[in-house]
């Protein structure tokens, strides 16, 4: 009944998963690729788990 007022946990993800890029963008352009490259890494989990989210999410 109330399922509309539910948040979606992959819209969540995906905004931060879209400031992890704009963050990681920005150490790139300021020269730290050690920075970048962690942020990189930590947008490709919240990927993955986007990813499970949608697949499980279509098996239902």
């Amino acid at each position: 009944m109330f399922g509309w007022l539910k948040s979606d946990p992959v819209k969540k993800l995906r905004k931060a998963y879209d400031q992890k890029l704009e963050q990681a963008m920005h150490a790139q352009r300021n020269g730290d690729m050690r920075l970048y490259a962690d942020l990189t890494a930590e947008s490709e989990e919240i990927w993955q788990t986007i990813q499970q989210l949608e697949k499980t999410a279509v098996k239902s």
